[in-house]
């Protein structure tokens, strides 16, 4: 199991980036939100899912991650240049922390689910799911809790009552000038 860091600071393909991170506790989200801008890198990164191909980290794009409080799953919205989505990334987790150094970390449950702007969703990395079960580099119980979390994520997409997709549009233009967090705005 990898244990991943908001600031991706093990990142070669990045050569210049910026990242912010804050707490945040209210109505509409307890946990961290984080922004990742990247100001420059080595190539662009491009994915392919059902038969489209796109870009998903270039100069200019920024990735907005949410570490909702006392879930397993993180969501990431990623934007380009012209802060327009391409996507949304939500990991399974077994447990999500933060460094001393304050950044947010997660442990990934390799089972993921993304959203593309156009609403088309897939389920990614069954076979890492297996395969890690298989190496006994997770539990039962981790396999288990990757696919109760995606079967739960996939029907609250299906039932549009997943919230992050309006949270995270409306946050990237409301919440950050500059890639820092605006002064005094209430979420």
């Amino acid at each position: 199991m990898k244990r991943k860091f908001g600031d991706r600071a093990n990142w070669r393909r990045i050569t210049n980036r910026q990242f912010t991170c804050r707490f945040v506790q209210s109505k509409v989200f307890t946990g961290y939100i984080t922004l990742y801008t990247i100001q420059d890198l080595k190539e662009p990164l491009w994915k392919t899912y059902g038969g489209s191909t796109f870009c998903i980290a270039d100069k200019g794009y920024s990735w907005l991650q949410y570490y909702p409080k006392g879930e397993h799953f993180v969501v990431t919205a990623m934007f380009d240049d012209q802060e327009r989505i391409v996507e949304w990334y939500i990991d399974t987790c077994r447990s999500q922390g933060i460094t001393d150094q304050g950044v947010p970390w997660f442990d990934d449950l390799y089972l993921d689910v993304v959203v593309l702007k156009d609403g088309e969703v897939f389920l990614l990395d069954e076979d890492e799911l297996e395969d890690a079960l298989t190496r006994k580099h997770i539990t039962t119980g981790d396999y288990d809790l990757a696919n109760r979390t995606a079967k739960e994520l996939l029907h609250a997409i299906d039932a549009h009552v997943f919230p992050y997709f309006q949270l995270s549009l409306k946050h990237r233009q409301t919440l950050f000038e500059n890639g820092e967090f605006r002064k005094n705005v209430q979420i």
